[in-house]
């Protein structure tokens, strides 16, 4: 965990308790040691937050402290909904999960008015058109990603043809038809797109591809000619 993440986690876990909360409850909730909590309680405070308190005795928040980085437009909180609903909706389940945790963080830091239009935002996402049963896949194949390993995958083509490829995965679309797996391809020596409703088995390596994953997604991206904001 960053110490970013750290120090927000410390202010949600305070604004969940109206009484005082002691130092070695809140250095277990975060898993570090007393002496770094009271590091983050004073680098808080010399941000303005109104932590009072003291060891031995416990800690409390008290009301007024809004952090800078969480003060969005209107628009910007419908754009944060929209995309939260949709990750939820067109994702596998441990994203879904997460961009709602997310969502949540985000309410619980906000003022009242903006948090009232968080919470009634009007835009939506319907459902998909058709179960494509993938979800469990593009959960592991997020992991085997992040993790940069190989993955051999059972595969059939427009034409029905199978194949087994062994694929280097760097990147995950995700379209309105289709989840498109991008990886760098053992068996054609180059850059593939695969459905992943074509995947029809995966076997897990150990092994890692001997390329980082942002060096293989900047070559695609330099032989696709996508520029990226």
């Amino acid at each position: 965990m960053s110490r970013a993440q750290r120090l927000l986690d410390l202010i949600l876990i305070l604004r969940g308790h109206r009484f005082p909360v002691t130092g070695a409850h809140l250095a277990d909730r975060l898993g570090i040691s007393l002496r770094t909590l009271y590091r983050d309680i004073a680098t808080l405070q010399a941000q303005g937050a109104t932590i009072e308190g003291e060891a031995g005795v416990g800690y409390v928040l008290r009301s007024g402290f809004l952090l800078p980085p969480l003060m969005f437009s209107e628009e910007e909180i419908e754009a944060l909904v929209l995309g939260s609903r949709w990750v939820a909706r067109r994702t596998d389940q441990r994203l879904g999960r997460a961009a709602q945790s997310a969502l949540c963080k985000i309410a619980t830091v906000l003022p009242a008015d903006l948090r009232e239009k968080l919470e009634s935002s009007p835009l939506l996402v319907g459902p998909e058109e058709d179960d494509r049963g993938e979800k469990e896949d593009l959960d592991t194949l997020r992991h085997l990603i992040h993790a940069e390993h190989k993955v051999e995958i059972g595969y059939r083509d427009l034409k029905g043809v199978d194949s087994t490829r062994m694929v280097w995965p760097f990147a995950l679309g995700f379209f309105r038809q289709a989840h498109i797996l991008v990886a760098w391809c053992e068996l054609r020596q180059d850059f593939r797109n695969f459905r992943v409703d074509r995947i029809t088995r995966l076997t897990l390596s150990s092994l890692r591809y001997p390329v980082r994953r942002r060096a293989l997604l900047r070559r695609w991206r330099e032989r696709e000619g996508i520029v990226l904001d």
